[in-house]
């Protein structure tokens, strides 16, 4: 007698589902190309002191102004963009910005008159600039991402610095063997060619795709658009004003911005040129700069996900500072190996501190974090437009730049200082259940 089992055949299971890569990182993707595409702008105005010193007879202090009202706009329009993004959404803002900073760039090749330096590369620029700065970065990492912040903003961040990298090496060589104006023709080229992608491929919220944001656990619904774009953003600086943590945060960026954008940025290559270095070999040093910046900026953003802040912050403006005082004895005609672990060295900390300030922004303000990170980077701004400018000016007074290195790494050791004094937010607890 044959016995029936009575077992039963386990069903085949089905096919494993192929895990998709979430949108969330192709917007990241086409943000990072835009900060590139509209970084070419940024790695110009060092390369313009001497050319148009000895072209028009101004003064380095004259164009040190033009350029510290770009740095000065750039931070100052960056909170009334992010609240405008609300408003209007992303891709309209940034690709009107980015046209009004090809506006500004292309407008240059005419100019007769240091004013008309002012406006273009000043107010044109800078206002262009301003709308396409932390800010933008911030808030495509706050509206898409709920998880891997810190190394999402470290990467947009390295964006800047990647765009110098394409640009400064060939921008620097049309300097040095045609003119200025081929120079700034591209960098209006270059913003006017990213305007396609920003308005083809970036995506304002999740919810316009039918997507949770990267990490979330349930859908988030898109918010409507926020009306009164302006009042909001000096509402929330009113509100943000009144706390200590947001003056400590504005303190130490606008020392950030004044030790790399302001300083290095702006003056290296002519300090170095009076040193007897040629143009192009202090460019080419910058470009590695932003080599290392996007190693150290991705690696700050990775550490920001796994260490205190405050802490982080300390550490790398305390470097810096240290970095900075050394710089005065290593210019000279050629590249020697410790010029060479100066520019390595300062590469890995040049913007690492924009992941951790985003994350304490984040974590005091909540929801209002991108436009006080926009507050706090104004503040990075004013203070590399006031070294931008003052920089200048002390190498026309003083005629070198050693007083500016010494005076940069003192304020560098005052803000790792004041970063260890920020205060954590403490938690709010959870609301009492009443027991009937």
């Amino acid at each position: 007698m044959t016995q029936t089992s009575e077992a039963t055949v386990p069903a085949q299971a089905p096919p494993a589902r192929r895990r998709r890569v979430h949108r969330a990182w192709f917007v990241a993707a086409v943000t990072f190309v835009t900060i590139i595409g509209a970084a070419a702008f940024r790695s110009l105005p060092g390369l313009l002191i001497d050319p148009l010193h000895q072209e028009f007879g101004w003064s380095r202090g004259t164009i040190g102004a033009a350029v510290s009202v770009n740095l000065a706009l750039y931070g100052l329009t960056a909170p009334f963009a992010a609240a405008l993004m609300d408003r209007f959404g992303i891709r309209r803002v940034v690709a009107v910005a980015l046209t009004v900073i090809a506006l500004g760039s292309g407008l240059t090749v005419w100019m007769t008159a240091a004013w008309q330096l002012l406006l273009c590369w000043g107010l044109l620029v800078g206002l262009g600039s301003g709308s396409m700065a932390l800010a933008f970065a911030a808030t495509v990492t706050n509206r898409w991402f709920t998880e891997r912040r810190g190394l999402v903003s470290g990467i947009l961040t390295a964006g800047s610095a990647s765009g110098q990298l394409i640009f400064l090496p060939l921008l620097s060589w049309m300097v040095e063997s045609y003119d200025w104006r081929p120079a700034a023709v591209t960098v209006a080229l270059a913003a006017l060619a990213v305007v396609p992608f920003v308005w083809l491929l970036l995506r304002d919220h999740p919810a316009d795709v039918g997507l949770a944001p990267y990490g979330a656990k349930e859908f988030v619904p898109k918010p409507p658009p926020v009306t009164g774009a302006a009042r909001r953003t000096l509402t929330v600086l009113g509100s943000a004003v009144r706390t200590g943590p947001f003056w400590l945060l504005a303190g130490t960026f606008a020392i950030c911005g004044a030790s790399t954008n302001g300083l290095i940025q702006t003056h290296f290559v002519p300090a170095a040129h009076d040193h007897g270095m040629p143009v192009t070999a202090a460019a080419s040093l910058l470009a590695v700069i932003g080599v290392f910046d996007v190693v150290g900026t991705i690696a700050s953003g990775w550490f920001t996900d796994r260490f205190e802040p405050r802490r982080l912050l300390a550490v790398y403006y305390a470097l810096r500072g240290i970095s900075l005082l050394f710089l005065p004895m290593l210019l000279g005609p050629s590249v020697h190996p410790p010029m060479i672990f100066f520019i390595v060295f300062y590469g890995l900390d040049w913007v690492a501190t924009v992941p951790p300030t985003l994350a304490l922004c984040r974590e005091q303000y909540g929801e209002d974090s991108a436009i006080v990170f926009g507050w706090v980077l104004a503040s990075h701004q004013v203070g590399a437009a006031l070294v931008a400018y003052l920089g200048g000016v002390a190498r026309d007074v003083f005629g070198a730049y050693d007083m500016v290195w010494y005076a940069s790494g003192t304020l560098c050791a005052a803000a790792a200082l004041m970063a260890l004094v920020i205060r954590r937010r403490p938690a709010v607890p959870a609301p009492a259940v009443a027991v009937s």
